[in-house]
């Protein structure tokens, strides 16, 4: 991903906004922008400096199928993400720009102007909102993986203390598995990998023993693959959001007129049923958790 140097404000933003973990916040960016939309159409709230590109740039980090990964035997990138992003963008009057970034980058990158929106399965927590805003679109929580047949006999994550656990590089579910090792008497070895498929072959060789991942995606994996089992219980439940730069309201309430537009035809949940995820619907509009009212 091109890199590109912030000033120390902005710096001190993306440290925050990667430090992962899950939360919800009373505080946060204003959430006002419906009212100002009311009567109006996502096309017609699209900022000029959009508008002129004609395309929507959007960021995801692949390897989380069913949300973003390559159409077989190509590099076109497809999935929940990309879908979505594309309906998104057709709303807006625009053609959606799909790039494939490192996941720990996506927020800088919308900072650095690289892109207009992230979609990549991410998590709408007070820490990333440092950076950005979210219009928030899935439900969802991170899932044990084991190898199949559970020898290990894990339960819970008190079980992988003292044990190997790969877990994805900038993910909340690497924060869920370093909140549960600042727990642990005896710690886990934790192995970071760039993404989810990196962190099976893991598993895989024996270099793991578990992994924690996105419910939905582990759920897919474990039954296109049979080689894996996926624990019942879900770990800091909640919205996964389109990220937008803070300083970027017009676009974030643009994308929220889209969605809102998306969820009353029945586009949003076309999508989520193509994916077999549409239990994992949001009700209505959320940004930054907060219904868009």
């Amino acid at each position: 991903m091109t890199k590109r140097l912030y000033s120390v404000v902005a710096a001190a933003l993306v440290v925050s906004a990667l430090a992962g973990g899950c939360g919800r916040s009373s505080s946060g960016s204003d959430t006002s922008g419906a009212a100002a939309a009311a009567g109006k159409s996502a096309k017609d709230l699209v900022p000029e400096s959009v508008r002129k590109t004609g395309e929507l740039r959007m960021a995801t980090s692949e390897g989380y199928p069913p949300m973003e990964m390559y159409k077989e035997g190509t590099q076109e990138l497809i999935g929940v993400d990309p879908d979505l992003a594309a309906a998104i963008a057709a709303k807006l009057g625009l053609k959606a720009k799909v790039t494939n970034a490192a996941f720990d980058g996506l927020v800088p990158g919308l900072q650095a102007s690289n892109w207009d929106i992230a979609m990549s399965s991410m998590s709408d927590t007070e820490e990333r909102r440092a950076a950005v805003d979210f219009v928030d679109y899935f439900n969802a929580g991170g899932a044990i993986m084991v190898k199949k047949g559970n020898p290990e006999g894990i339960k819970t994550l008190e079980d992988l203390c003292g044990r190997s656990v790969v877990l994805a590089k900038g993910s909340s579910n690497l924060a869920i598995g370093q909140r549960q090792d600042d727990k642990c008497a005896d710690k886990m070895k934790i192995i970071q990998s760039e993404d989810a498929p990196t962190g099976l072959l893991s598993i895989d060789s024996g270099r793991a023993v578990a992994t924690i991942v996105d419910s939905p995606v582990a759920a897919m994996y474990a039954k296109e693959t049979g080689k894996y089992d996926v624990l019942s219980e879900q770990y800091d439940a909640g919205p996964w959001g389109i990220a937008i730069d803070r300083r970027n309201t017009g676009l974030r309430d643009a994308v929220a007129k889209a969605m809102q537009e998306l969820i009353a035809d029945g586009g949003y949940r076309q999508i989520l049923e193509k994916y077999g995820v549409a239990a994992n619907a949001v009700p209505e509009v959320m940004v930054n958790t907060k219904p868009w009212k």
